[in-house]
C-alpha cells in the first residue's frame, strides 16, 4: 500500500494534484484544504496518501497532514460515505472544527457543511462521537463558545451566498478570513467584511 509520496508538483486543481515521483506521474484526489497548502508548480511536495481499491478502479487520495488523512479514514467508516463524499466534507471545513462539532454533537454546525443533511449529520455523530472523544483524551480543548462561533460562521456563509458567491467560493473566502487573528473575536458584520476581502482573490 502507498502510504505517502514525495515528488515534483506537475499540476494542481482544487480537487486533484499530479506528482512526478522519479519519472512516474501520480494523480491524487485531494480536498480543498490540501490544495490551499500546495506550493507552486515544479516545487517539491510531500503528501500523506490513502489508497482506495475498488473492483474497477484504484484511486489515490492525498493529504497535506496526517490529521486530514485520519479524519478521511474515520469518515469512510461511516455508513453510506464513500471517498468522494469524505473528500467533499473535508473541503468544506477544517479538521479541528469538524472534530469539535462531532464530539459535541453540534448538528446545526454539521448541517451547515456542504453535502451534509440532517440525517447524515445524525449518523456522523452516532458513529463517530465516541471515536472522536477517545482521540481527544489528553489533547487540548478548543476555547470559546462553539455554538455562537458556529452560528456566526453559518450566517456569514449564508450572507456571502446571498451576495451571489457560489457556495465553494464563499466557503473558501470564509476559511481564509478565519485564518486572520482578528476573526477570533469578530462580530458577524466584521467577519463578512473580512471574507469579502478574500472573495475576489
Amino acid at each position: 500500500m502507498i502510504a505517502s509520496l514525495r515528488g515534483i508538483l506537475l499540476a494542481k486543481s482544487p480537487t486533484e494534484a499530479v506528482l512526478d515521483v522519479h519519472g512516474v506521474g501520480y494523480a491524487l484526489s485531494i480536498p480543498l484544504s490540501t490544495f490551499e497548502k500546495l506550493g507552486d508548480l515544479r516545487s517539491e511536495v510531500f503528501l500523506f496518501t490513502h489508497q482506495h481499491v475498488r473492483e474497477d478502479a484504484l484511486q489515490l487520495f492525498g493529504f497535506a497532514t496526517e490529521d486530514e488523512r485520519s479524519m478521511f479514514r474515520l469518515l469512510l467508516g461511516v455508513t453510506g460515505i464513500g471517498p468522494k463524499m469524505a473528500q467533499g466534507i473535508l473541503s468544506g471545513i477544517p479538521v479541528p472544527e469538524l472534530r469539535k462539532y462531532l464530539a459535541s454533537g453540534n448538528l446545526p454546525a454539521l448541517t451547515s457543511i456542504s453535502g451534509i443533511g440532517r440525517k447524515l449529520a445524525e449518523r456522523l455523530v452516532l458513529e463517530l462521537r465516541e471515536k472522536i472523544a477517545r482521540t481527544e483524551i489528553g489533547g487540548s480543548t478548543p476555547t470559546g463558545p462553539p455554538d455562537d462561533q458556529a452560528r456566526i460562521r453559518h450566517e456569514a456563509l449564508m450572507a456571502l451566498m446571498s451576495l451571489g458567491f457560489p457556495r465553494p467560493s464563499a466557503e473558501r473566502a470564509l476559511r481564509a478570513a478565519l485564518q486572520e487573528p482578528e476573526s477570533a473575536t469578530a462580530p458577524l458584520e466584521s467577519l463578512i467584511k473580512l471574507a469579502l476581502r478574500h472573495a475576489g482573490k
